[in-house]
């Protein structure tokens, strides 16, 4: 194994990685605004409501990712929707993981004992009060794990926006390779850096369940 390219690469392979850091964080924090939303139509009272996104979320989990990528980067343009790469990476990659997201948010928020939230409204309670500090305080542990979850698949699948030529981790050890040769050097190098960005992701994670549930027994 040649440690001298391995040093020499090493910088190049750490910007890929933020742009991989980069476009999995976005896209996470506009898809949990996705999947609140999600959510919140899916507890309409509103029946045709309820039906669109149930179907979004199983059109949406029920094709690849791959096929959306594509789908929405090539035939985009067709419909006059054109995205540069890497804003394409983060949109898709935001209503693919809110789909998943909305259902990890609301079995969170179904596993609350249903009695907790008729207690809160005999007592004055009204919806919105209820579920903001009743519900989501007992559910956030088994969200945030869930979220974590999803958080770490999003990682892995941002090597697939190497397709439409962004330049993350993937992409970038592909064109080294094609440079230098030497695919077991390049490819042992991004692989760890990707563990080293999934452990970060699973720190985080730990560290926000400890604190959302210091006063709980989840």
């Amino acid at each position: 194994m040649d440690i001298n390219l391995m040093m020499e690469i090493t910088p190049l392979l750490m910007k890929a990685a933020w742009i991989t850091i980069d476009i999995s964080a976005r896209a996470l924090f506009f898809g949990f605004f996705i999947a609140s939303a999600l959510v919140a139509l899916r507890t309409s009272r509103h029946v045709p409501i309820r039906w669109l996104a149930r179907a979004y979320i199983s059109v949406v989990r029920g094709t690849p990712y791959f096929v959306q990528l594509l789908l929405v980067f090539y035939g985009g343009p067709a419909l006059g929707l054109r995205l540069d790469p890497f804003t394409c990476g983060v949109v898709v990659g935001a209503f693919n993981i809110g789909a998943y997201m909305s259902e990890a948010i609301r079995g969170a928020i179904e596993s609350v004992d249903s009695g907790q939230n008729e207690a809160s409204r005999s007592l004055g309670f009204g919806r919105l009060a209820t579920l903001q500090h009743i519900i989501l305080p007992q559910s956030a542990g088994l969200m945030i794990r869930s979220i974590g979850v999803l958080a770490i698949i999003l990682v892995k699948n941002s090597s697939l926006v190497s397709i439409i030529s962004v330049v993350e981790l993937t992409y970038q050890a592909q064109r080294l390779i094609g440079s230098t040769y030497k695919p077991l050097e390049v490819f042992t190098l991004s692989a760890l850096m990707y563990i080293v960005i999934i452990y970060a992701v699973m720190g985080i994670v730990e560290f926000l369940y400890r604190r959302a549930t210091r006063y709980t027994y989840l």
